[in-house]
């Protein structure tokens, strides 16, 4: 594939900016100040009709008046002005604009009748567009500054991407004060036509950028937002900060689970998946930068510090349970070999304090005691100025204990001119320094966090789990089709109760009742003890009316609890006719332990799964842990465990273990349900009893919508495993193979694959020589998006074949419309009808996703490929300059 289609915004051969101007005080000024001052090398051309020169520049009147041709259009103009100027790009043949002028969405109607004016000419000329409303664009190493900010960007190896114009110049006049530099800056503005997710895709293969920094207010296309964030994380650390909170609609009334579950950690939920970490400063941001830079991988959260002070110590302890770092505890080894290089007096615990005399050679003994000790993941080395102490040595003999070490070593030598030698001697090492012991804490929970993330990242879970038997999902669909063909949103108890006995969660037998009688007899079937319920839409929280009654042990009993529960209802509501109630029975387990699972449809991520204690005080407790659908089974048991009710699910005083498995499958079923069924909106089981035998879904509440989805899985921002794309197929050999989309755990067959294929195989694929697959491809080509992009591979356990014996993929276009595709077959594995199944999965695939046009790029030499296509009804078309190489289109619309 080609070079990217955002190539031209980052490293243009020419910049026209149209309202550059000589006035200091404006936009347009700074802008052209801005580019000449970064020394941009290629053509810069000012646009302005009411002078003849700026800044030493010629200038022009319009574009349409510059001779040569422009790769980069930048926008500083009065917003009624804009679509004009855009129109003047298309007929020029540019395709790359910013602009920066405000005045668009932000404002109401007009502007945004003006923004949508300005996008529809852009669509008509294929003009993609940065802004408006933006800071504009930066590429210090290309000597680019597209942007209005005060003063030069040092280059650098961070990209940052920003939603806020002024929240851009703050970290940039930061990292100027830290000198920190940047690979790429981009202000994001209103972001009406390229979005995060697009740069983080240029970003995710820029070799100038390793970490990307950004700062976010809002999200408009999950989806894209998050696959874009995967691409990138799967490649270098991604660091963000989230401001404000979007209105959660996913807050209802009925919803126990609404009441708890906003934007903002669905939001923590998203981004866990994607492999980033979230920081809550621009202080943290680049902390969180620093110690991620190194590449580290931490297993656990177990810090160690060592230090030369106990105040200090006490402080970093402190912030670690704050941050919820779990503070190491040195094995019995470590602590005896301390024992014979540290004073009497050390603390003989984590911190380790050796004490105010410490010298260089008391730290190094200590630092290399605590890098061999396996309860450690990190260790953080704080030195204070003292007499007895040389701050320079000392942070000299940690850099070279930390060369090879693979656990992460920080520091932080707190003071000022005295330790000042040794934090520039830290600058230019990996170790990462901090200013304050607090914030190198909070710098190891980024690094934690991060490596805990990148763990979700490459989960890719299926809709359903081969595990359990497999649901109804046709059945559970046309009970809540029936419900809502009633006019009627929220479903009754049994209604609810039957869609979770659909997908196997237990639940009690219930039966409605809508008479003193009809409860009698209910509960004289069912046999005592039994309880009895309001079963009304109107009144979500039935202990809120007392309208729940436990523990009914005669016909007696229930029949003065329903005539006393209706009267009761019928004062306090006048304008209730008819009390509904169900009878169930009493569900008794002397060990049995309230929880309650929720899912709520948040408006930007969708469905969202949330665990936590149960019961009538559930809004007290405030445990809910959320995560976003599809789970597994990794992924729900971290769930549980950060749940306050983790430790209620052990055994403790005369309560034995509750069955975690249990609860396990039920939270998987619930996945399933809401990925399989779009209509649900909200879900409340709570209590779910959880015991030593097993669950119980005593109560559900359920409230649905008529869903509207093109294609399956489109109310979630995270695309599920494409199971259901898996196909078998027998060769003219008689071999058995597996055609299947590609997985994470593929990466090591696809670099033996690659290895194996001949050199002539390797050109016509990858038009170039190559010898093998770096890790970044190998990571690129196997954890992929499932909705931007497919990969499929062909497989087999046939003893005389090889594991994998083909693979096909496609990527989508900028338009949207169309995907670009790739394939290659091994040089033992041709002519034997493989790459045909390949090709028509990926046909089959994309036409699925409503793509119009499959496209690629063959060497005109390749007749195999050609010849393929070709029965698989592609045209072939020459492309203008470029012998070598021909284009195949296949129209999937016919």
């Amino acid at each position: 594939m080609g070079p990217h289609y955002l190539n031209r915004f980052f490293t243009p051969k020419s910049v026209a900016i149209v309202g550059a101007s000589e006035r200091e005080e404006s936009v347009g000024y700074r802008l052209l100040l801005n580019m000449q001052e970064a020394g941009f090398k290629g053509g810069l051309y000012p646009v302005n009709n009411k002078r003849e020169t700026l800044l030493g520049l010629k200038a022009y009147p319009d574009l349409n008046a510059i001779p040569e041709d422009i790769d980069l259009v930048v926008i500083s103009t009065p917003a009624p002005s804009v679509p004009g100027v855009v129109r003047q790009c298309g007929e020029k043949g540019v395709t790359s604009v910013i602009i920066i002028s405000a005045g668009f969405g932000e404002l109401g109607a007009e502007g945004k009748r003006l923004q949508q004016e300005v996008l529809d000419i852009a669509h008509r000329y294929s003009i993609r567009i940065i802004g408006p409303n933006c800071l504009g664009v930066a590429r210090p190493n290309g000597q680019l500054n597209a942007t209005f900010g005060d003063g030069t960007i040092k280059d650098g190896s961070l990209a940052l991407l920003s939603q806020s114009g002024a929240v851009c110049t703050a970290i940039l006049d930061w990292a100027k004060s830290q000198d920190i530099g940047f690979s790429t800056v981009v202000s994001m503005g209103g972001a009406a036509d390229i979005d995060f997710g697009e740069v983080l895709d240029y970003l995710a293969t820029d070799s100038k950028t390793t970490g990307i920094l950004m700062y976010v207010e809002g999200i408009r296309d999950a989806r894209r937002f998050l696959s874009g964030l995967k691409a990138a994380a799967r490649l270098k650390p991604v660091i963000l900060i989230k401001s404000g909170r979007h209105e959660a609609g996913c807050k209802a009334a009925m919803s126990h689970t609404g009441a708890m579950v906003g934007g903002d950690n669905v939001f923590d939920a998203a981004i866990a998946r994607a492999g980033v970490v979230r920081v809550y400063s621009i202080n943290e941001l680049f902390s969180a930068a620093r110690v991620l830079a190194n590449n580290y991988v931490v297993k656990k959260d177990r810090l160690a510090i060592i230090t030369n002070a106990g105040g200090p110590g006490v402080m970093s302890t402190d912030r670690a349970e704050d941050v919820g770092v779990q503070m190491a505890e040195l094995s019995p080894a470590s602590v005896t070999a301390l024992d014979e290089v540290l004073p009497i007096h050390w603390s003989h615990a984590n911190p380790v304090d050796i004490l105010g005399d410490a010298t260089s050679e008391r730290y190094q003994k200590a630092l290399e005691i605590c890098l061999k000790d396996k309860n450690i993941d990190g260790i953080l080395v704080i030195l204070t100025p003292q007499a007895m102490t040389n701050p320079t040595q000392v942070a000299e003999c940690i850099i070279e204990g930390a060369k090879t070490s693979k656990k992460p070593v920080l520091a932080s030598w707190t003071g000022g001119a005295r330790v000042q030698e040794g934090r520039n001697l830290f600058a230019n090492s990996k170790v990462a320094h901090f200013s304050t012991p607090e914030i190198a804490v909070d710098a190891f929970s980024f690094l934690a966090s991060y490596n805990q993330n990148q763990i979700l990242l490459k989960q890719i879970p299926s809709p359903t789990t081969d595990e359990l038997a497999a649901p109804d999902v046709t059945g559970a669909r046309l009970i809540i089709e029936r419900v809502l063909a009633e006019g009627r949103q929220v479903l009754t108890a049994q209604e609810a109760k039957a869609i979770l006995a659909a997908f196997h969660i237990p639940v009690n037998q219930t039966i409605k009742v809508s008479s003193a009688k009809d409860a009698m007899i209910a509960a004289e079937t069912m046999r005592f003890p039994v309880v009895l319920k309001v079963n009304m839409a109107e009144f979500s929280h039935k202990s809120d009316i007392g309208g729940v009654r436990l523990n009914i042990n005669s016909v007696q009993e229930i029949s003065h609890h329903y005539l006393e529960m209706e009267t009761a209802i019928k004062q306090k509501h006048p304008e209730v006719t008819e009390v509904g109630m169900t009878v169930e029975p009493m569900f008794k387990s002397p060990s049995g332990r309230e929880l309650m699972i929720g899912v709520v449809r948040d408006p930007v991520f969708g469905p969202a799964i949330s665990v936590g204690l149960g019961g009538t005080m559930v809004e007290i407790l405030k445990d809910s842990v959320v995560a976003l659908p599809p789970l597994n089974a990794y992924m729900v048991e971290q769930m549980i465990a950060k749940t306050k009710a983790a430790r209620y699910l052990e055994a403790f005083r005369q309560l034995p273990a509750a069955n975690k498995q249990a609860l396990v499958d039920v939270l998987l079923n619930v996945s399933t349900m809401v990925s399989e069924l779009p209509e649900i909106l909200e879900l409340d089981i709570n209590p779910l009893i959880v015991d030593e035998h097993g669950v119980m879904a005593v109560d559900a509440r359920i409230k649905a919508e008529t869903s509207h989805q093109l294609t399956a899985y489109s109310h979630m921002a995270i695309h599920p495993y494409p199971h259901q794309l898996i196909q078998h197929h027998q060769l003219s050999n008689g071999a058995n193979i597996m055609i299947r989309p590609i997985r994470p755990e593929d990466a090591g067959m696809e670099k033996d694959f690659v290895h194996r294929l001949s050199e002539h195989t390797k050109y016509f694929r990858f038009m170039q020589a190559l010898q093998e697959l770096t890790p970044e491809m190998i990571v690129r080509f196997t954890q992929i998006d499932y909705d931007r992009e497919m990969a499929f591979v062909a497989v087999t356990e046939d003893v005389n074949l090889p594991d994998e014996l083909g693979v096909g993929r496609y990527m989508a276009n900028p338009d949207g419309h169309s995907v670009e595709f790739a394939l290659v077959v091994a040089d033992d594995c041709q002519c034997m009808g493989i790459g045909t199944r390949l090709m028509k999965a990926l046909l089959q695939s994309a036409k699925s996703k409503g793509i119009a046009f499959f496209e690629g790029e063959v060497l005109a030499i390749n007749k195999p490929m050609l010849s393929l296509v070709s029965k698989l009804g592609f045209s072939i078309e020459t492309i203008a300059g470029d012998q070598e190489v021909v284009r195949v289109v296949k129209d999937l619309r016919q």
